[in-house]
């Protein structure tokens, strides 16, 4: 029977379980990466749990995050960044050289290798033929030190891709397509393959925005092969020797694949993500004519030099409209540099662009918030209530040529308005690359005399409890589906450079869906909330755990969670518990006390029942956790866990 790519690559990096669908497996990474966001805090845990250096074949980490330099606090973190580098054994990643995923595809992405990352969009690699997954920031500091990544073995999805792409249509139009048809949770517990004749039209940095989105479809992960394409983009990389052919087996479409999907890429449309969900898609000659106020391209979604250079052939020669701020967001120090250098730069703002430093910048809310009320036609990845800092904000999310024609017109334009050729780019054919300006590990003997460069913003972690036998719980929140990290712990400037410090981070916790929730949580103590169905969608950040752990949160009920973040909150703890039924969730109010009168033997089991005390109810929970789960839930946390095994080596 021929396999798939992605079987193949899964079997290649497995280290135990069977790889069936639905069971607890472990995968030996190649490569890890860490962001600034959650990388002070991943230096803590490994201070926590005793670390000397790492313990994978390559390790980087990016400062992409936190560039709003407002205080001193983002850059303290940056010095906070470098040094856990040096003391760890990581590459590091300069301020200015860009996001992490299109700088780890320019400078280290390898066909075939396994990458982890802190951070959702890590999928991203899959555009080389990586099986590239994101994680929470304990999960990727446990694989540092030497551990695999445990993931639940995904069903596979094939999607067939056939045709070309039209005029004024692009890869942005393509994911966007997917999740118009199956929604932010239509690939959960699914690794998506995407194969096919239409492959073949598609540029690397093309897969990279599909493979990248696949994180708001709730996929584990997406994957394209390695072929002559990918070979191309290596060699002009100057990286040439990491190329492998990597592909799905003759019959592996008949065989292998759980699911199969085809689309036709030349039926595909312009289309947009309206709020507040990157599910919300519709074409955009629907809504076209609503009146813009701001056109944002670039970020880690749309990262390309293509993506730029398009945006820039649209504008050539015209000046956006006055209304509109035109802000143009590079993702890597390499296209920037390549965009000037083919005079891109200057025709941008010319029509009347904001340049911005190569980063993450607007998309997690840190710089570029959008009027109250106005829209936003962004290319970046999520439209969440309030990510982009603004707290009444609509963001809509559409592909660069959608969002440069609008910024012309000033309202949302279906860009095919402008004629049936659209602009032709490519690249230069010096093409400018520069990977000294990645800082390599320090020798160990010298790595070990580095101290963490702490500053006041970086406490040591908080020692947590393990789980008792029983728990009495007040509910403090009651949602509904589709909550996202975002709103559990918010981005933006006023959070994100709080995010290393514990005791400063629970201010914000739950600060979008209820602002009283911190004060209560302290004044309460232990307690429980309610979530929908797909609770802890979006980023990976592990902060949106740990934060409402510090506070006191013990036990989360739900009707179903988002991969990451329901392992977020095993690591930290946290019981993760799943209503058998509707109707318990329907009648649970906050204010009503929730009683577990056998938590070990509910973690043991895998299904139990809690009471309701104030009408005297019980309802059924199960849980879907592994023993490797239920027993750190059990120690109180992974920490808990790392300390107790290390334990009798220090004795």
């Amino acid at each position: 029977m021929g396999r798939s790519l992605a079987r193949q690559l899964i079997e290649s990096h497995l280290v135990s379980g069977e790889p069936l669908a639905g069971s607890e497996i472990a995968l030996a990474p190649d490569q890890v990466f860490i962001d600034d966001s959650v990388g002070p805090l991943i230096a803590l845990e490994l201070e926590a749990m005793g670390v000397d250096r790492v313990q994978v074949d390559l390790a980087v980490g990016y400062v992409d995050h936190l560039l709003l330099q407002a205080d001193e606090r983002n850059p303290a973190d940056h010095l906070m960044m470098r040094s856990a580098c040096e003391r760890y054994g990581l590459w590091f990643s300069r301020a200015g050289n860009g996001i992490c995923h299109a700088v780890h595809q320019q400078s280290f992405g390898r066909p075939g290798a396994c990458l982890v990352g802190s951070d959702s969009h890590t999928c991203a690699a899959g555009a080389l033929g990586m099986l590239a997954i994101g994680a929470g920031g304990l999960a990727v500091a446990l694989v540092l030190a030497g551990e695999p990544l445990h993931v639940t073995m995904p069903e596979i999805w094939g999607v067939r891709l056939v045709g070309r792409l039209g005029a004024w249509v692009s890869a942005k139009d393509v994911i966007l397509e997917m999740l118009r048809r199956h929604g932010t949770d239509g690939a959960v517990g699914r690794l998506i393959e995407y194969h096919g004749p239409g492959v073949d039209g598609l540029s690397v940095w093309d897969r990279h925005v599909i493979a990248h989105m696949g994180a708001e479809l709730g996929a584990t992960t997406s994957v394209f092969g390695s072929d002559d394409e990918v070979r191309r983009y290596l060699d002009r990389q100057g990286r040439g020797e990491d190329w492998r052919r990597f592909e799905a087996e003759p019959d592996a479409v008949h065989a292998d694949y759980d699911h199969v999907t085809e689309i036709d890429l030349g039926a595909v449309e312009p289309l947009v993500a309206l709020p507040p969900s990157p599910g919300n898609v519709v074409p955009v000659a629907e809504v076209a004519g609503a009146e813009i106020h701001q056109a944002y391209i670039g970020s880690s979604a749309n990262p390309a030099f293509r993506d730029l250079a398009m945006a820039a052939a649209v504008v050539a020669g015209r000046t956006v409209h006055d209304r509109v701020s035109f802000d143009i967001n590079p993702a890597s120090r390499e296209a920037l540099g390549n965009l000037a250098g083919a005079g891109h730069i200057a025709t941008l703002v010319q029509a009347g662009a904001r340049l911005h430093q190569a980063g993450c910048n607007g998309c997690p809310g840190m710089g570029q918030a959008p009027a109250p009320g106005r829209i936003s036609v962004r290319t970046v990845p999520r439209n969440f209530p309030g990510r982009s800092g603004t707290a009444d904000d609509r963001v809509y999310l559409v592909s660069p040529e959608t969002a440069a024609v609008s910024a012309l017109t000033g309202v949302l334009t279906d860009p095919r308005t402008l004629g049936s050729a659209a602009p032709r780019v490519d690249e230069p054919d010096e093409w400018l690359t520069n990977h000294d300006l990645l800082v390599p590990p320090l020798p160990a003997e010298r790595a070990r005399r580095v101290p963490l460069a702490k500053g006041s913003n970086h406490p040591s972690l908080p020692r947590f409890e393990p789980l008792p036998d029983r728990l009495s719980l007040p509910v403090l929140l009651k949602m509904s589906d589709d909550v996202s990290t975002d709103e559990i712990l918010p981005a933006g400037p006023r959070a994100m450079p709080l995010w290393s410090n514990v005791e400063r981070m629970g201010d914000f916790a739950f600060e979008v869906v209820d602002p009283t929730y911190p004060e209560r949580a302290r004044s309460t103590g232990d307690h429980a909330v309610i979530g929908g169905h797909n609770y802890g969608q979006g980023s990976s950040r592990e902060q949106a755990a740990l934060a409402p752990r510090s506070l006191g949160l013990r036990v989360v009920v739900a009707l179903s969670y988002a991969r990451i973040h329901h392992e977020n909150l095993v690591l930290f703890g946290i019981l993760p518990l799943t209503f058998a039924g509707l109707e318990p969730y329907e009648t649970l109010e906050v204010g009503h006390t929730l009683v577990v009168e056998d938590a070990l033997g509910l973690l043991s089991d895998g299904s139990g029942s809690v009471l309701e005390t104030t009408t005297g109810r019980r309802f059924a929970v199960r849980h879907d956790l592994s023993e490797r789960q239920a027993e750190i839930v059990r120690q109180g946390g992974a920490i808990n866990a790392a300390r107790r095994t290390a334990a009798p080596e220090r004795a």
